[in-house]
């Protein structure tokens, strides 16, 4: 794609990377086929082919962003199904976040959606915030249907049946290992997921210690920055991310790390572009460091010694998060794990679309946020299978809003076929109650 930006236009960093991105274009269009958006609502400014050419016109001409431009932008989920596919690897991510950033900075919404992302901003970072609106939606819940607002409808929506008691094995520590120690690692306890599910973290940290793995919860780490930094708020984001920037650090420098071990796939993708986010930042070097060991739960599973079992009368439906199969390119390995164990693994039609979470997708664009998900339960669903296991509790929570199959983070699922309890999920199921039986 040519593009005209004036020399002095690309002395600015974001607007040098954004003029690659473009170049790389070359307009085939391959993105449309993948495209959630596009396959829902036909519009070309709806794929990202169509939003690409959005951007090169408001980045160039530096215009104020117009609401037919903010509008197709909002709708992208960045579900990045469009970097998988693009064959000239136009790197769509960091287009799109620019563009977002530029919007935060240009446009002025309307007071509805401005009061909405400084309530969401304000809350889902923080997990004790988080827990305390939870309980307010939970309450709310049964009028959510006199809400003129679908968004609010949404949000009294999210909440839970069951908000779990705070986890102490969030709070900053060191869990030795059951065994030898292989590996020294820091996990990530996030934020939204702490008030949503706790059985998640505990999950993980029983099944890196039981394998070798000293577990390490850094003081001063937190929210990934993910969430705000979609929304196009940079400052905060940065400011979240480079408080996890520095904890990690002060962790590698002290008695090391051999990984930084995320278990919400959503967060990985962010962390492990820290890199990208804080180049031109005092914190680069750090940040470069800590992305360069970022790794998915299930790329360290794989390098330790997981048990192998025979053959279950289970089947699992792997449903991949569009963070992890797109954001990170891990397509296998959870599958690969589930398989070692002695799950049979299916996995639905079109597993490459997304299922509409989308991190506040889900609740800043709730119709078209529904038809992805009931699209996804649909076809999970066809394969009949007993659970449903993801990687990412945003896709948990918005599959599991539509479907009686009980659905668990696959880490749960390693930790209870290897000797951990049975996940409290399927308890809390009015599903059938599988058995499985226990790897020594």
């Amino acid at each position: 794609m040519q593009t005209m930006f004036t020399p002095e236009q690309l002395k600015d960093p974001a607007i040098e990377r954004s003029n690659q991105i473009l170049r790389n274009c070359v307009h085939c269009g391959f993105c449309t086929a993948t495209c959630p958006t596009y396959q829902i609502l036909g519009d070309e400014l709806d794929s990202p082919r169509g939003r690409i050419y959005l951007i090169k016109d408001m980045l160039e001409n530096e215009r104020v962003p117009d609401e037919k431009t903010v509008k197709h932008i909002d709708r992208c989920l960045s579900c990045l199904a469009c970097m998988s596919t693009c064959p000239s690897g136009v790197h769509y991510m960091h287009l799109v976040d620019h563009a977002r950033d530029y919007i935060e900075q240009k446009y002025k919404r309307p007071m509805s959606d401005r009061l909405l992302r400084w309530v969401l901003s304000r809350i889902l970072p923080y997990p004790m915030r988080f827990r305390i609106a939870l309980l307010g939606a939970k309450i709310g819940r049964p009028f959510a249907r006199f809400m003129p607002d679908a968004r609010l409808r949404a949000m009294l929506e999210m909440a839970p049946k069951i908000i779990p008691p705070v986890s102490r094995n969030d709070d900053p520590q060191t869990f030795t290992p059951k065994v030898a120690r292989k590996k020294r690692v820091a996990l990530m306890t996030g934020c939204a997921q702490k008030a949503l599910n706790t059985d998640i973290n505990d999950a993980t940290i029983r099944l890196l210690t039981r394998l070798g793995c000293e577990v390490v919860v850094a003081e001063g780490a937190g929210c990934c920055g993910a969430l705000t930094h979609h929304m196009g708020k940079t400052a905060e984001s940065h400011g979240a991310a480079g408080k996890n920037i520095r904890a990690w650090a002060a962790e590698m420098d002290g008695d090391g790390l051999d990984a930084i071990v995320i278990n919400t796939s959503g967060c990985g993708t962010t962390v492990k572009d820290y890199g990208h986010m804080f180049r031109n930042d005092p914190l680069a070097a750090d940040a470069a460091r800590v992305a360069g060991i970022a790794k998915d739960v299930s790329e360290v599973l794989m390098d330790l010694d997981l048990p192998t079992g025979a053959d279950q009368e289970l089947t699992i439906a792997y449903h991949a998060a569009c963070s992890l199969q797109h954001g990170q390119q891990i397509k296998t390995f959870p599958k690969d794990l589930l398989k070692r164990v002695g799950f049979k693994v299916v996995e639905p039609s079109d597993p490459h679309l997304c299922c509409g979470s989308a991190g506040t997708y889900n609740l800043m664009q709730p119709e078209i946020s529904k038809q992805l998900r009931d699209r996804k339960v649909r076809s999970i669903e066809a394969k009949n299978p007993d659970i449903i296991a993801a990687g990412n509790i945003g896709c948990m929570m918005q599959i599991g809003s539509a479907s009686g199959i009980p659905i668990v983070h696959t880490v749960e699922l390693l930790d209870w076929a290897t000797g951990g309890p049975r996940p409290p999920a399927l308890d809390r199921s009015e599903a059938a109650e599988p058995q499985v039986p226990i790897l020594r």
